[in-house]
């Protein structure tokens, strides 16, 4: 059985979706969790209120600030006596489709994706994973990427190439900290089944995105709350660096 009995988590954008699910699992796992928010401190802390055990904590920071991303992290190392697994899952879905949008707004909408997406999480990793090397301590981290990596995102192409960056990053910090006994691994889902989805799934469009599956439905934020605790496990050390596709299928990449 998987057990974070006396671990700490931080998992980012955790207020709700995915992340709220993500930090569920590792509590109900024995971890004790810092619930990260950038704009909903009321729904965190819900979150919190819902978790299984004691002495979690609600952390808030824009994730696109570099200093507000290093105070987060002490916060939590002083709050909860360090890290030991962190999960990048905050990101940003900027609909911004090339023939449509103004320059500016294209400019706008890449300025603010990368910054959350793909920079905030590696200022996130580098926080967290000096700490884990500092204190002597072994961690995990898991980024929580997209099927769009792959598949492409052809309204969000910048949100479609955050996510292949942090890809990539997962699998380059794979090979660089695996001698700290630090793992990194990447979850890619595809459409989720949380309450900022619920709108386009139940529109006209909805058979057709569940339909992109085999399986005829998409996944559920559990589901992928599952696969993320494995990764974070010591079960799934051998893993370190893998891209795991939880897509139902919807998409197969060679």
């Amino acid at each position: 059985m998987i057990d974070f009995t006396g671990r700490t988590a931080l998992v980012t954008g955790s207020s709700r979706g995915i992340g709220a699910a993500i930090a569920r699992r590792l509590a109900a796992l024995g971890a004790t969790v810092a619930v990260h928010y950038r704009a909903e401190q009321a729904a965190a802390e819900a979150t919190v209120a819902g978790l299984a055990g004691e002495g979690h904590l609600v952390v808030g920071a824009d994730i696109g600030d570099p200093d507000a991303v290093g105070r987060m992290v002490a916060q939590v190392v002083a709050a909860l006596g360090g890290v030991d697994v962190l999960v990048n899952n905050a990101g940003i879905y900027a609909h911004h489709p090339l023939d449509v949008v103004s320059y500016v707004d294209w400019q706008d909408a890449w300025s603010d994706t990368m910054a959350v997406n793909l920079l905030g999480a590696a200022n996130l990793t580098w926080c967290v994973a000096r700490h884990m090397i500092d204190a002597g301590r072994a961690g995990r981290i898991v980024n929580v990427t997209s099927r769009g990596a792959f598949r492409g995102e052809p309204d969000h192409p910048a949100y479609g190439a955050s996510k292949a960056a942090l890809n990539s990053m997962s699998q380059s910090l794979a090979q660089h900290l695996a001698p700290h006994g630090i793992t990194v691994s990447a979850v890619a889902p595809g459409f989720v089944e949380t309450d900022m989805a619920a709108s386009l799934l139940a529109g006209p469009g909805g058979d057709a995105i569940r339909g992109q599956s085999p399986l005829g439905r998409v996944a559920t934020a559990d589901e992928i709350a599952d696969v993320v605790a494995f990764l974070a496990s010591d079960r799934a050390v051998i893993t370190t660096g893998a891209i795991v596709d939880a897509n139902g299928a919807s998409y197969l990449r060679t």
